[in-house]
C-alpha cells in the first residue's frame, strides 16, 4: 500500500506574519513617543478641604499683578528682580510669610508664570492668588 502525504496549505500566511511584526513596531513606536511628552510646570501643594491653613493677617504678603505686566506692591511698581529681592528680605523677619498675588484678568499668561517662577525661586512656602475682573489703579 502507497501512502500519499498530502499538504495542507496555509491560508494567507506570509501576510499575518508581516502583520504582527508591523503592529509590533508600532506599539514600541508609540511607547518610546510618549516617553518624549512629559509636561513640566509647577507643582503647587494644595491645602486638603479637612485641615484648612489659617493664615495671620500680619504674614500676608500682597502683591498686584496689572494687565499690562506692571507689578505692584503697596502701590509702589516694582520689576521681577525687586519683587524677589523685597520677598527674599521679608522672608528673613516672616518665616511665615503668605505670598497674595492679584491677578488682572486680562493679564499675559507669560507674566503670570514669570511672578509665579520667581516666587518659586524664593521658596515661599505659603501662595495664594486671585483674579480680578475689570479692576484696574
Amino acid at each position: 500500500m502507497i501512502k500519499r502525504f498530502v499538504r495542507h496549505k496555509v491560508e494567507d500566511a506570509g501576510s499575518s506574519g508581516s502583520l504582527n511584526d508591523l503592529s509590533f513596531l508600532l506599539i514600541i513606536f508609540f511607547i518610546v513617543i510618549a516617553g518624549f511628552n512629559v509636561n513640566k510646570g509647577f507643582l503647587l501643594n494644595l491645602p486638603s478641604k479637612e485641615k484648612p491653613i489659617v493664615v495671620n493677617t500680619e504674614d500676608i504678603f500682597k502683591c498686584k499683578l496689572q494687565a499690562d505686566g506692571r507689578i505692584f506692591l503697596d502701590k509702589e511698581e516694582l520689576n521681577i528682580s525687586d519683587l524677589t529681592t523685597r520677598i527674599e528680605e521679608k522672608l528673613r523677619t516672616w518665616p511665615n510669610l503668605t505670598f497674595l498675588l492679584s491677578i488682572d484678568g486680562d493679564c499675559a499668561y507669560q507674566n503670570v508664570v514669570d511672578v509665579i517662577a520667581a516666587i518659586r525661586k524664593c521658596r515661599v512656602e505659603n501662595f495664594s492668588f486671585r483674579m480680578n475682573e475689570g479692576q484696574t489703579e
